[in-house]
């Protein structure tokens, strides 16, 4: 795992010194990346989550990811003595952990397009919250975005008595908590990446050591790999973030993570055979468009951008 680590870190210093045209390509080309390995490892966690418990693949998950960060973790060790606002940090970590849980339960019961449909509503929550909350000033024009965007998800979601079920629930439930997070993430600035990271994985690994030993099924050799790559793929994806962000501004980059719905649909259809209701691919288009003219708008008038993060 150290090898792994280090090889990955020597890779990513080595892209920081191109020129400003290779440097945005390059930056889009690990957006693009990042999604793909985000997008299976959700695809990887349904399928785990099949046979065995949330709380073994939050656990197993974690243990693989907090490995392969342990000798970043342990180079800037003296950042986690030092934290800006621990109790802060701490509720970050709780609604990170619960975000991570939510998503992966509804994922049990829901197609995994309909669980990306909800969780690409989050710039939506966060700039309606952003005005509630942080007494942001929000224009009558990203309001009315707000408004499509919620009914994006209400066309996604089908509200009726037979259709909202409590799995949707738990997915928009988890959409709030990462809307709540990010809102969170953004007064934590200067809280260095390793801490913000690791700290997430540390809250799955806690709550998953504490859900585990219920409905415990003693994992394969092959199923052992399988968790430790959801983790290898989350830290991997991760900085594939980071770095993109990085090389190119925000706005060049950040509407890339909307083909996360595309990589959804397709390996919900080829590993799950899923075929997403036409209310489903309605939605999610009324939510990206919504979505994306609200980042256009925050670039516009140079605030700090509300933007979709895929799930640690």
């Amino acid at each position: 795992m150290t090898e792994i680590s280090n090889s990955l870190m020597t890779l990513f210093a080595k892209l920081s010194t191109y020129d400003e045209r290779s440097a945005r390509l390059t930056g889009i080309g690990l957006m693009l990346l990042s999604i793909f390995m985000f997008s299976f490892g959700d695809a990887l966690g349904k399928f785990m989550v099949a046979t065995y418990s949330v709380g073994q693949l939050l656990w197993l998950r974690a243990c693989a990811a907090l490995l392969v960060l342990a000798p970043m973790m342990w180079r800037h060790r003296a950042d986690f003595m030092r934290l800006e606002r621990p109790w802060l940090q701490l509720l970050r970590v709780t609604l990170s952990t619960l975000e991570v849980a939510a998503f992966f339960l509804a994922t049990v019961y829901l197609p995994l397009a309909d669980v990306i449909t909800y969780y690409l509503a989050c710039p939506i929550f966060v700039t309606a919250l952003s005005a509630i909350l942080l007494r942001e000033r929000v224009g009558w024009r990203r309001w009315t975005a707000v408004l499509v965007g919620f009914c994006g998800v209400l066309i996604a979601l089908r509200p009726s008595t037979q259709t909202v079920s409590w799995p949707a629930m738990i997915a928009l439930g988890g959409s709030l908590s990462f809307a709540f997070l990010m809102l969170i993430t953004r007064s934590l600035r200067a809280t260095p990446d390793i801490v913000l990271a690791s700290s997430q994985f540390m809250g799955t690994f806690t709550l998953g050591a504490l859900m585990s030993p219920f409905g415990w099924v003693t994992p394969s050799l092959g199923s052992l790999g399988l968790f430790a790559a959801a983790g290898c793929i989350s830290v991997a994806a991760l900085l594939c973030v980071n770095r993109s962000l990085k090389l190119a501004p925000a706005s060049v980059v950040v509407p890339y993570q909307y083909s996360m719905i595309v990589w959804a649909v397709a390996f919900g259809y080829v590993v799950f055979g899923d075929v997403p209701e036409p209310a489903t691919i309605v939605g999610a288009a009324i939510i990206i468009g919504a979505g994306f003219y609200i980042f256009l708008r925050e670039q516009k008038l140079g605030r700090e951008e509300a933007t979709v993060s895929p799930p640690v």
